[in-house]
């Protein structure tokens, strides 16, 4: 299989604790979501993102052309619950995404309002979100 695209919304991003599992992606731009996703801080470890039919928004992320081999490293490294699905962005595209199941991340708290990980990453920390 060639490489694809992956939409990572979470602990993957630059400068963020899971990122050198990237290690021979491409990074391609940053997105947005399409206002369609809720977003839950499981345990203070990962976002799980989910897709709603009302009252989601736009999450920021990253896209990233992946090898498989790299595929397969994010795949393992991710924690459990989390899997690939189609996140639909913005601008109308559809790419592959991390995504969580909704009935797991509904005990966790909804983050949705702090915009996306990093900015509710850096209100825990005291880090600047741009930094991250």
């Amino acid at each position: 299989m060639a490489a694809e695209l992956l939409f990572v919304n979470g602990t993957l991003m630059r400068g963020l604790a899971l990122h050198a599992n990237l290690d021979g992606a491409e990074f391609i731009e940053e997105a947005r979501t399409a206002p369609t996703y809720r977003i839950h801080s499981i345990g203070d470890v990962h976002p799980g993102m989910y897709h709603v039919a009302e009252g989601g928004v736009s999450v920021p992320g990253e896209i990233y052309r992946l090898p498989d081999d790299v595929w397969r490293r994010v795949e393992a490294g991710e924690p459990p619950g989390l899997y690939r699905g189609p996140v639909s962005l913005s601008d109308g595209r559809v790419v592959p995404g991390i995504l969580f199941p909704r009935e797991l991340a509904e005990q966790h708290p909804d983050i949705s309002s702090y915009g996306g990980w990093r900015a509710y990453w850096a209100s825990r920390t005291g880090a600047d979100a741009t930094t991250l």
